[in-house]
């Protein structure tokens, strides 16, 4: 099959944790949300020019909800595009290809709406990548649904993670990684801060790459470098050595990584301590105590 016969989607996931990007600008980092979504720009832009089948949605996991910032509510593409489906150039902007720009444009208007109606309320601090990362499989179900039955789809999605791993979605970051497996569909991780154990095991899982970036201004180039090649490209290029992963498992108990506990043998719930009952399914355990030594009765011998 050629490659104008494959349909190259890529998903960026995009952690916008407010309170870790607010930590960051008290901080006085370089790196700041506006220009991690300026370099995330760059990265659509080059993907969608690499060739006229190339796809991109860029998703922002947040602490509230997952949203598509691109495309979005208020996307429309058919506005572009004339008759013969050639594109629309006549209110171009300074030379710019339009397309790409009305692209940079609504991602800029949905990111806006997302943290300017952003309320923290309670305990609710944790980004939901779990949930972004299902709805970027779902978005990936569709498109290859709406293909022809001609064209390939080859999907791929990249995370960008600020803010520390959520062991409260263990099982469900899981859940996602297997499925992603099953469709051959590979998870990228871009970390800016601390290592990602859970992103660890995505990567090494379903065979992509993951790199922890060691300078934050320099994001853009290690996303041009590394995950702007699909995986046909990479292995034609030297790129950096893949990590030890850390396959530690969270127990449903306290969320805490452990090397040894106990699982429940019918839903494989894993706990660090031994409880009779599981907490998950509530399947009451049959517990064998040792064997009670009986004492041997004298026998009494009658006087005649």
């Amino acid at each position: 099959m050629s490659a104008d016969d494959e349909l190259n989607l890529l998903v960026v996931v995009v952690d916008t944790n407010p309170i870790w990007w607010g930590k960051q600008a008290l901080a006085g980092s370089e790196l700041t949300l506006s220009k991690c979504l300026d370099a995330v720009m760059v990265l659509g832009n080059s993907h969608l020019f690499m060739n006229r089948n190339n796809k991109l949605a860029v998703i922002a996991s947040h602490i509230q909800e997952s949203r598509f910032l691109y495309p979005g509510k208020r996307w429309a593409a058919a506005d572009l595009f004339g008759e013969a489906g050639e594109v629309n150039v006549s209110s171009s902007k300074d030379g710019k290809y339009e397309f790409l720009t009305t692209i940079n444009e609504t991602i800029a208007e949905e990111i806006k709406d997302l943290m300017t109606n952003t309320e923290i309320k309670g305990q609710q601090t944790e980004t939901l990548l779990a949930g972004s990362l299902a709805k970027a499989l779902c978005y990936i179900h569709k498109m290859t649904k709406a293909g022809t039955a001609s064209q390939e789809t080859k999907s791929r999605i990249l995370v960008i993670k600020a803010a520390e791993d959520s062991a409260l979605q263990y099982m469900s970051f899981m859940n996602v990684i297997f499925a992603a497996q099953k469709q051959n569909i590979l998870i990228d991780a871009c970390v800016l801060d601390s290592d990602s154990g859970l992103l660890q095991q995505a990567c090494d899982i379903t065979g992509g790459i993951y790199l922890k970036v060691p300078h934050m201004p320099s994001l853009l180039q290690y996303l041009l470098w590394v995950y702007l090649p699909d995986q046909e490209q990479r292995s034609r290029l030297i790129l950096p050595p893949p990590v030890h992963v850390d396959y530690r498992a969270a127990c449903f108990c306290h969320r805490n990584l452990i090397e040894i506990g106990y699982v429940c043998s019918v839903c494989l719930s894993i706990f660090c301590s031994f409880s009779p009952i599981c907490t998950t399914c509530e399947t009451a355990f049959k517990i064998s105590l040792p064997a009670v030594m009986k004492a041997k009765k004298k026998k009494l011998k009658l006087a005649t």
